[in-house]
């Protein structure tokens, strides 16, 4: 092909004429990286050194310590969130210590993507971790022995209210839908479950052979699940996708919770359900990705995951967003507006939507979060105060029992304010607008004491903002602490009871009537 024969004569010649040397096998992945990019967003190029962040995730697993690590400003790489039963959490490790040294060798300025690789390594493989602890005379060294890794897609499931169960799923690795199957039985054998709340929020997706098992758990065996068209010079164009197993639960009432961030075989499980009437789906609408991946093998271990099909769910809609054509197109993003949607109809007869995602039967917004909780959320000074914290308390209580009392959210507040804690308030970048909007169409002058007489108004206030959210802050303060106790397990426990969207879905299944009727066929006119 003339495209690959310019290709190939180009990376000739920059071998042999370029003013500098060129490292050809660096220069062909930028290329081939920057190509795909060009592409879609999901079609991308692994060597075989990369291969780890594939089988990571499509299986969930790797080998290594078991912990979230983090880098710092100043280059130092900390211990961020040991996982619960991981080799790290085993020995001992703890969210902030700072890592020093990794066999031997020194970290103690580095990148976590440096840091990340040490630690990783073959299941049953020694490592030594040299780390200080905040508040520790002198370093401490932990020897252990790495272990396979598995990242559980379900990392909490219970019994919500009296009789209601709750299956929070994360993403849709190969071990999603057995997690998920092990997660309902044990909750009927627990109660006479009432009905079940299926949480998708923030699930980007994964494989969609789970997808259908979990959909399958809920409907018979022989359903038409999900489509797949291809382009037509495939010899597998079209692929049918049905459930093939016997299901767990047929009449169990089910509501599927999804948000902006659910996507993919997230969006296939939701829109399958809703499809069949099968689920009350409930939140917000979901990400609207209709495409599907397939991994092929390249030269020299490499392998590329590329776009090769759109999906369609059971009523005949592809719910993709973004028109990727146009993009290369060189035409912008292009994505349709819910007034060109296409309608198309459940088995009931009830409408839905394709070209932009799952549209919930319910809409629950979930409550906005206040500029200031995003910047605490990934400020050092607020982790390193949940780290004094864990420090000078031996133990907590339950997930369930414990609160923050007064005094501890003081000593929070003037910590931040010592440590001058500074974010962007939007308030003040809003009157700058207005401001120069103001001075562009010539009513600044008549306007401008009352312009002063705000800025004065506004003038940044740590303190007042810290009580002013703090009903808010004091909610990710527990859940930071929660987590450094009970693992991300715990937290997600505490926050199930407080979550709006979830609290509006028990009282759905609590209300047999209007379920019914949110799955029934439209009145006739």
């Amino acid at each position: 092909m003339q495209a690959i024969d310019v290709l190939g004569s180009s990376m000739a010649l920059l071998d042999r004429y370029f003013v500098d040397s060129v490292d050809l096998k660096q220069l062909s992945r930028l290329g081939l990286a920057s190509m795909l990019e060009s592409l879609d967003p999901y079609t991308e190029y692994y060597s075989a050194e990369d291969n780890d962040k594939l089988r990571l995730m499509t299986t969930g697993e790797y080998g290594g310590i078991g912990s979230i690590i983090s880098q710092r400003p100043d280059s130092t790489i900390i211990i961020n969130s040991p996982m619960e039963g991981m080799p790290a959490a085993k020995v001992g490790l703890k969210a902030g210590d700072i890592i020093l040294e990794v066999d031997g060798k020194d970290f103690r300025r580095s990148t976590s993507e440096l840091v990340s690789a040490a630690l990783k390594g073959s299941p049953g493989s020694k490592i030594t971790i040299l780390v200080q602890r905040p508040g520790a005379p002198k370093p401490q060294l932990f020897s252990f022995k790495r272990e396979q890794v598995q990242v559980n897609p379900v990392p909490y499931y219970g019994i919500v209210g009296k009789d209601y169960g709750y299956i929070a799923l994360t993403s849709f690795p190969n071990t999603a839908a057995e997690e998920v199957k092990r997660a309902l039985l044990d909750l009927k054998g627990r109660k006479a479950l009432k009905g079940l709340i299926l949480d998708l929020r923030g699930n980007g997706g994964g494989l969609i052979d789970e997808a259908i098992k979990i959909v399958n758990f809920f409907v018979p065996a022989g359903q038409v699940v999900v489509t797949t068209r291809g382009r037509a010079l495939s010899t597998r164009q079209e692929m049918t996708y049905r459930t093939s197993a016997k299901p767990l639960d047929t009449e169990l009432p089910l509501v599927v919770l999804i948000d902006g961030s659910s996507a993919s075989a997230s969006e296939i499980v939701s829109g399958a359900l809703q499809d069949m009437d099968r689920a009350v789906v409930m939140g917000q609408k979901s990400y609207g990705k209709g495409l599907v991946q397939t991994t092929m093998q390249l030269p020299y271990d490499g392998t590329i995951k590329l776009t090769t099909a759109k999906y369609y769910i059971p009523s005949g809609r592809c719910i993709q967003r973004i028109n990727y054509r146009s993009v290369r197109e060189g035409k912008g993003e292009q994505v349709t507006p819910d007034s060109l949607t296409q309608v198309f109809h459940t088995r009931a007869g009830r409408e839905v939507r394709d070209a932009g995602g799952i549209l919930p039967d319910v809409k629950v917004t979930a409550d906005s979060l206040p500029t200031m909780l995003f910047y605490l959320t990934y400020n050092n000074d607020a982790f390193d105060w949940v780290t004094r914290y864990t420090q000078q308390h031996k133990t907590i209580a339950s997930p369930l029992e414990f609160r923050l009392s007064a005094a501890d959210y003081a000593d929070f507040s003037q910590y931040m304010i010592d440590k001058k804690f500074d974010y962007d308030r939007q308030s003040s970048k809003e009157l700058k607008r207005l401001e120069d909007l103001a001075k562009f169409e010539g009513y600044y002058e008549r306007t401008k004491a009352e312009f002063e007489r705000l800025k004065t108004l506004l003038v940044p206030d740590l303190k007042h903002d810290l009580d002013y959210h703090k009903a808010a802050i004091e909610r990710q303060l527990t859940t930071s602490i929660l987590t450094r106790y009970y693992y991300d397990r715990g937290a997600r426990e505490r926050g199930v009871t407080e979550d709006k969207v979830i609290a509006e879905g028990l009282k759905l299944l609590a209300d047999g009537t209007r379920y019914r009727q949110l799955l029934s066929p439209p009145a006739k006119k």
